[in-house]
């Protein structure tokens, strides 16, 4: 059982219905509460959403464990936990591993690994929440909620663009501006189901960028995502003239040890959806990248 509290100190009485609405807990969570196992509990007394809050009264909201998704076979495979408490889990992905499994990839998915993981820790809830995934090839943190309720309430952070991801990328293009956003819409590309390219008819995507270290033959970017499209920071700097070093995908070449899209996610943002603390987590590059820029640097 996971529970929920918050202390009302509201001047007039609020029905809990209303007071839930209020605080943005999904229907269907207080749903789930009442009618699978859970309770609403007013100050430790049972109770139904139609009963009223009161200065200074306690509201719990109890919800019955999830159980187990047994269609996500659990992988032991260590997984590197940047951050976690009650509610999220902030793990930093390597490359070649997709995030969600599917028929092709079953067993390997990030989710079968933070699967393996809680049943390592004897976790009553293994139901995964991703909640930000990763491009196979792309490194990083990535954002899971631990239960559904988290998952509802990020997901809501990340429609309202609270949750600020930032990308370390390394573009072929070496003279970029110090700063600039890119605007420009994305769509599919004709003939793939894979690839996407801007285009006129595609969604809107936008991309800040911060000119970090500028080589004779490339440079190092600093990018935030404003939207969340496929493929997003690749496609846009395709279309810049400045595709990532090692993205084959979109024409990028390999260079000496990056076999991959130079992109790695070091940074996320958010708020605690229960505590209000304001989260900053990163994650340091991945060693082929590292060691790419610290050649270069050497060269400087």
């Amino acid at each position: 059982m996971v529970q929920f509290q918050w202390h009302y100190e509201g001047e007039h009485p609020v029905r809990i219905k209303d007071y839930l609405k209020h605080l943005g807990i999904p229907r269907k969570f207080v749903s789930h509460v009442k009618f699978e196992g859970g309770n609403i509990l007013l100050n430790g007394q049972e109770v139904n959403v139609l009963a009223k809050l009161e200065a200074g009264d306690i509201l719990t909201l109890v919800a019955a464990d999830e159980g187990s998704h047994e269609t996500v076979p659990p992988s032991h495979v260590p997984i590197q936990v940047i951050y976690e408490d009650r509610d999220l889990l902030i793990v930093n992905k390597p490359t070649d591993v997709v995030s969600i499994p599917s028929k092709r990839i079953p067993d390997s998915a990030m989710a079968n690994r933070v699967k393996g993981y809680y049943q390592r820790q004897d976790y009553a809830d293994q139901v995964i929440h991703i909640v930000t995934r990763l491009d196979r090839q792309t490194t990083g943190l990535m954002l899971i909620a631990k239960h559904r309720l988290a998952h509802a309430m990020l997901d809501k952070q990340v429609q309202g663009g609270q949750v600020e991801k930032y990308y370390l990328a390394i573009s072929t293009k070496a003279d970029w501006p110090d700063h600039g956003v890119i605007d420009r819409p994305i769509a599919r590309t004709e003939d793939s189901i894979i690839t996407r390219r801007v285009h006129e008819s595609g969604q809107r995507a936008v991309t800040e960028y911060w000119l970090k270290h500028r080589f004779a033959d490339s440079s190092l970017l600093k990018l935030r995502l404003h939207t969340g499209r496929t493929h997003q920071i690749r496609v846009h700097m395709q279309d810049a003239g400045g595709v990532l070093v090692g993205d084959d995908l979109y024409g990028g070449p390999h260079l000496e040890a990056i076999r991959r899209q130079a992109l790695h996610c070091g940074e996320l943002r958010l708020t605690q959806p229960f505590t209000g603390q304001r989260l900053v987590l990163s994650a340091p590059l991945p060693e082929d990248m590292a060691a790419w820029l610290a050649k270069r640097q050497h060269h400087l």
